[in-house]
């Protein structure tokens, strides 16, 4: 029985997964009731402060997210990834999103966990984003049936070189609002200005930098300081979350925001992504596939911006604040439209530490 005087210890990895990082945990280690849930992520990661100076986070939403990991009862499926999107300043959390960055580092973290035993040599793991419902496969460097974290794989936003993991998304097109463009349109207009509406991994509103007076080549520290862009962009995203069928976004970080731009450093497109209520550093990986399908699409916001290449699997150099992303999207065009049927994508992961976190006593019991 839990001593009432004494914290309550929860196994745990911290992890890097692409340009995101946090802890990565067994959900059978924590509370089914979701709101004792919260609660427990909550205070892992010290949520409520600037700087979450309380618990694991790191004061931005990149580094305040957390995986949550289960062998799966779903045929074909080795690992349900179950997220949350713990607020900074707020004692909140949102269990809507998936996070495809942090995806990176389920595959290792499972065979870390020992949920899936290793190969010798590369190990494919089935994964189930649970917020979501889409399936991703991972393929990570195992020698010797041990997780390999070194290599010389490099990916904007992250110092050094890391072991690949690649990762292949399939079913995410309309996983949270039920359809590639849930308004049934390429465009839609929301205060005066044109946006494209789009459900590929992220539901996503996405505008033309111009549109919105910018010129798309800012840095993430500069929009940040653009309080009067914020002000214009989440009224629109409201009204975007209430025709996508996502019903009151107001805290929730779907639909998240992409600003386009013509490419400068001989990519298909440069963008600006917003998680929503600042400017992610680099890029999400969800959201990278949603801009890839916007860009690849005839008639949307990116038309007369975008550089598409000729081949099909199409490779997508999507430049950002820090670099470039590459996505690799085969589709096909119909009379229909645009169908698209996977994403690829060779990412990095790192552990960091392993050990047991400390949340004050009686939360785990709800």
């Amino acid at each position: 029985m839990t001593n009432p005087l004494y914290q309550d210890p929860i196994p745990f990895l911290f992890m890097r997964g692409g340009t995101s990082r946090g802890p990565y945990l067994n959900r059978a280690d924590l509370p089914e009731d979701r709101d004792a849930l919260a609660r427990v992520l909550v205070a892992i990661v010290g949520a409520g402060h600037p700087q979450n100076i309380d618990g694991l986070g790191g004061g931005v939403a990149v580094t305040t997210k957390v995986a949550m990991l289960s062998k799966s009862d779903e045929p074909g499926i080795d690992v349900d990834y179950f997220f949350g999107q713990v607020a900074v300043e707020e004692a909140l959390v949102d269990f809507k999103p998936t996070c495809g960055n942090i995806l990176v580092g389920v595959g290792p973290a499972a065979l870390e966990m020992g949920l899936v035993e290793a190969q010798d040599g590369v190990t494919t793991v089935r994964i189930r984003a649970v917020n979501t419902g889409a399936t991703v496969e991972a393929r990570v460097q195992t020698p010797g049936g041990r997780v390999s974290y070194e290599g010389t794989t490099a990916i904007d936003g992250v110092p050094g070189t890391a072991a690949p993991v690649g990762l292949q998304f399939l079913d995410v097109v309309g996983s949270s609002c039920g359809a590639f463009l849930p308004t049934g349109k390429p465009r839609d207009v929301i205060d005066g200005i044109e946006v494209t509406l789009m459900d590929v991994a992220m539901p996503m509103m996405i505008g033309r930098a111009a549109d919105f007076g910018l010129t798309g080549y800012e840095t993430a520290e500069e929009l940040d300081a653009n309080r009067d862009l914020y002000a214009k962009m989440e009224p629109m995203r409201l009204e975007a979350g209430r025709r996508m069928g996502l019903g009151d976004v107001t805290k929730s970080v779907m639909p998240k925001i992409g600003l386009l731009s013509a490419p400068r450093h001989g990519g298909a497109i440069s963008a600006r992504y917003f998680m929503p209520w600042n400017c992610h550093p680099s890029m999400a990986v969800t959201g990278s596939q949603c801009l890839a399908a916007c860009t690849l699409t005839p008639g949307t916001v990116a038309d007369g911006l975008g550089v598409i290449p000729n081949e099909v699997p199409a490779l997508m150099k999507i430049e950002h604040p820090m670099g470039i992303i590459e996505v690799t999207v085969d589709y096909d065009q119909t009379d229909a439209g645009f169908v698209m049927k996977s994403a690829g994508l060779v990412r990095t992961a790192r552990m960091i530490a392993r050990g047991e976190v400390m949340v004050p006593p009686g939360l785990l019991q709800g």
